[in-house]
């Protein structure tokens, strides 16, 4: 079992390291768009990609994860097969429904959520279909294991991009040409995908026979994506309907900052939805209950304290990252969110056993008045602005976790370490209260607090004992002997 464990401590690892070049990527493109093309244009690029995610988390219909319940342990190629092509068929197809649609009112979205830039409605129509279609495609590399493959093209997909994206906005300084950049990488990224799935299981034109069942078990998970995105991104619809592209520009920043917590839990919801099902399938419920104990536990170990610590640095980070008109008004945003992304990155791993016990309607339904939660935005925004939007974030993820966790708890017995979270906790606020007496500034000041920071955090972790001798030693044992 030991082997189990170190293969997917391995598998976090290089996740991990992928996500956290995904999630440095997306810090690196603040300061070069906020610093070519102005607040305005800024905001304009942050509705692009709200609306990206938007469609293509309903376009994909459910199926990614559909695709890692039912064929991360198939072995029947012919089997595979069908069931690839039969998902990514109707995923083309509602993609393509959904741009026409677009396309139809391409005048009046411009004029709402793009300062009536046309253009931009027009990029975005073939951007929505190939955007859906690689998101489903790679997860066909999660599905089989495929790390390796899965971090290459999460990689390439978010470098290349960065390239194109750069060369426009130095170059040419527009919003149009950037994201027409971006729309060249993802017409790059299904070419190389599909070359190597096809590779893999040849193609196969699908006659949809095992559709029925897949959609039965996706399409509850519709109204989960959606009520996700709702909470996640539909206030930026909100601040940039009421306030203006700009205000956009100004909660963004702030926004992104807080949820870099998440590149943490990021590699645990891409391995553990392809682990777990083999051991759950197996009766081996005791395992199941390891990882999910150990992921949440070593999740918050680092989430805790990152809460506290970009809480106190969020000002004089968006000072070096943005202009000081956005870092003023934005900044306050940041720890609403760091706390919001922590309830959420420990939503993200009970949700796992949810799903192993194929209740997505459970989870459709929690995202469903989380949204509904958020719809708050539209009462609060005009009078309070952009905090009033940080804030009911807060409030819906609070929602999100408490009731998953209750509902989760009735099935499974999760033993919840409260001395542990304790330890965690004064650990972290010794930390925060000496990075806030420093009140570092520049980039060399803030390097150095946060690297003095993490020392002394984890001296005081192994101290006061919350991680235990035989952890220590495993993970000992697992560096030296990987």
């Amino acid at each position: 079992m030991l082997e189990i464990y170190r293969l997917f401590l391995k598998r976090i690892g290089l996740v991990g390291v992928t996500n956290f070049l995904v999630a440095l990527n997306t810090i690196i493109l603040i300061p070069i768009l906020t610093k070519t093309v102005g607040a305005t244009d800024y905001g304009i690029w942050v509705q692009v990609m709200t609306t990206f995610f938007l469609v293509t988390s309903v376009a994909n219909l459910g199926f990614p994860f559909t695709m890692l319940r039912f064929l991360s342990t198939e072995t029947d190629k012919k089997k595979i097969q069908e069931s690839f092509y039969s998902m990514l068929s109707l995923i083309l197809i509602v993609s393509f429904i959904i741009s026409s649609i677009l396309l139809l009112f391409s005048k009046e979205i411009a004029v709402i959520l793009f300062n009536g830039n046309i253009l931009i409605v027009y990029l975005l129509g073939p951007l929505l279909i190939f955007g859906s279609a690689n998101g489903f495609l790679i997860d066909y590399f999660v599905t089989f294991s495929q790390t390796k493959k899965y971090s290459f093209f999460l990689l390439f997909q978010t470098y290349f991009s960065l390239l194109l994206i750069s060369y426009f906005a130095f170059l040419w300084k527009s919003i149009s040409l950037i994201v027409l950049g971006f729309l060249i990488a993802q017409i790059i990224l299904l070419f190389l995908m599909m070359f190597f799935i096809i590779r893999d299981i040849d193609f196969r034109i699908p006659n949809f026979s095992y559709i029925t069942e897949y959609l039965h078990f996706s399409l509850p998970t519709i109204p989960s994506n959606l009520s996700n995105w709702i909470v996640e991104s539909s206030d930026r619809y909100v601040i940039g309907i009421v306030l203006g592209t700009t205000f956009v520009a100004y909660y963004s920043p702030g926004y992104t900052l807080g949820m870099v917590i998440l590149l943490f839990s990021a590699p645990l919801s891409v391995i553990l939805p392809s682990i777990l099902p083999k051991y759950y399938e197996n009766g081996q419920i005791s395992e199941v209950m390891k990882f999910i104990n150990y992921s949440m536990k070593y999740f918050l170990l680092i989430a805790i304290p990152m809460v506290f610590g970009l809480s106190i640095l969020s000002k004089p980070i968006m000072m070096i990252l943005t202009t000081p008109e956005i870092a003023l008004n934005g900044y306050l945003v940041t720890p609403f969110v760091a706390l919001s992304s922590l309830l959420l990155g420990v939503y993200g791993i009970i949700a796992n056993l949810i799903i192993l016990e194929k209740k997505t309607k459970i989870i459709g339904g929690i995202w469903t008045i989380a949204a509904l939660i958020s719809l708050l935005n539209l009462i609060f925004v005009p009078y309070f602005g952009i905090l009033a939007a940080a804030a009911i974030t807060l409030i819906s993820y609070l929602f999100a976790f408490v009731f998953s966790f209750y509902y989760v708890s009735k099935s499974f017995k999760i033993p919840f370490d409260y001395i542990f979270l304790i330890k965690t906790f004064v650990a972290s606020f010794f930390v925060s209260a000496m990075i806030f007496l420093v009140n570092p500034e520049g980039i060399l000041g803030i390097v150095l607090i946060i690297g003095i920071s993490i020392v002394i955090y984890l001296l005081l972790i192994i101290v006061m004992g919350a991680i235990s001798k035989n952890e220590i030693k495993f993970f000992k044992n697992f560096f030296i002997n990987k």
